[in-house]
């Protein structure tokens, strides 16, 4: 893509649908509140647990893949999956209740719009995204919520006796790759929002704090032909990202460096990077990867980072559950504005901008001071 391309108006990514159904959920939950009794509106939220639970099973046993081509009878599912016709029948016809699949009047299922998002390998696919939260290492872990509500400490302490998700991959991988799949998908949906929604022209070296596989630096370099990239990470995540710069294409222009950055990061950015990093960590640590950032950077630098940010007052908002999400398993935090300025501030830096993006995540942009 040419920078000229960046002028255009860029397509509503999926993760700006979700936004914007939270915000028609909400309209209608406060319409609907008005026109039945508010248990019964109540009623319906409790169980939307039952519909994230179906989508799971729906997902995992790859039912939009099998019906990409064409329209199958619960019985051909059932053979192709082994699973028990009538069972499966039933959850096909509650899920096409909600839109996601549908029965045609012989009785056989096809793929809606909904139901297409749980393909694999598609640009919009939530598949592994449905698939993580549906996993039960991820349901217990939001079967003790309370326990995070009472005692400030992540659901994975109390559950599995580790500090924070990550120690707990160390010893279980598979939850530990589907975390990656999923935010993989996450990350699918919104790299075109980051790198339209914020100008990196003038940029010469992008360094990518915690930037995985480098799916998001990956799309940046391409939007920006001019700027270089160095893509940082933990030895395994670096290991593994060789491979996806390679197919890029973008291996002469983009350095692997593997490290920690509660230790240090690289050196010689005009601008630092880190998407979706400083939400996984409380304030102590969040400060002390942003004062690493700051003393590898150039006076001329600058700190971007890509996070959900928190507005005020009642407004639904991705960012809000995300919050949960973060209180559960990483012992993070989305943040509002005001405590990313005092959160710059203690690093030594000085918050100038937050920019919007075709998406629920924000550009927040910071200089030293």
């Amino acid at each position: 893509m040419s920078q000229a391309n960046l002028k255009t108006k860029p397509k509503k990514p999926p993760v700006a649908l979700i936004q914007a159904m939270m915000n028609i959920t909400s309209s209608l939950q406060n319409f609907r509140a008005k026109i039945m009794p508010p248990q019964v509106a109540m009623v319906e939220m409790i169980n939307a647990y039952q519909v994230s639970q179906a989508i799971y099973v729906a997902a995992k046993l790859g039912i939009a893949d099998l019906l990409r081509n064409q329209a199958k009878s619960s019985k051909e599912l059932a053979q192709l999956t082994g699973m028990h016709e009538q069972s499966l029948y039933r959850l096909l016809r509650s899920l096409a209740s909600f839109g996601i699949f549908a029965e045609n009047e012989d009785g056989r299922f096809s793929l809606t719009p909904l139901a297409a998002t749980l393909q694999t390998d598609t640009p919009d696919s939530v598949r592994a995204w449905a698939i993580m939260s549906g996993e039960k290492w991820h349901w217990d872990l939001w079967g003790n919520l309370i326990e995070s509500v009472k005692t400030g400490k992540t659901a994975v302490e109390y559950t599995f006796g580790k500090p924070n998700i990550f120690e707990y991959f160390v010893q279980n991988p598979q939850a530990g790759n589907n975390f990656d799949e999923a935010m993989t998908n996450l990350a699918s949906m919104n790299n075109s929002a980051i790198a339209t929604g914020y100008d990196f022209s003038g940029i010469s070296t992008l360094v990518d704090i915690g930037g995985g596989y480098g799916s998001h630096l990956s799309t940046i370099l391409k939007a920006y032909p001019a700027i270089k990239g160095v893509l940082f990470d933990q030895p395994s995540v670096i290991t593994g990202a060789q491979e996806f710069i390679e197919v890029n294409g973008l291996a002469d222009r983009c350095e692997l460096v593997a490290g920690d950055f509660f230790q240090s990061v690289p050196s010689g950015g005009d601008a630092y990077l880190l998407k979706t990093v400083i939400h996984d960590w409380d304030e102590p640590q969040a400060i002390a990867i942003l004062k690493n950032c700051r003393r590898a950077m150039a006076e001329h630098s600058k700190l971007l980072l890509v996070e959900a940010v928190i507005p005020p007052g009642n407004t639904p908002y991705f960012g809000k559950l995300l919050d949960l999400e973060m209180l559960t398993t990483s012992g993070g935090r989305e943040r509002t504005e005001a405590e990313y300025r005092t959160l710059f501030d203690a690093a030594g830096f000085k918050l100038t901008k937050v920019f919007a993006t075709a998406s629920p995540w924000k550009v927040i942009e910071g200089v030293g001071c």
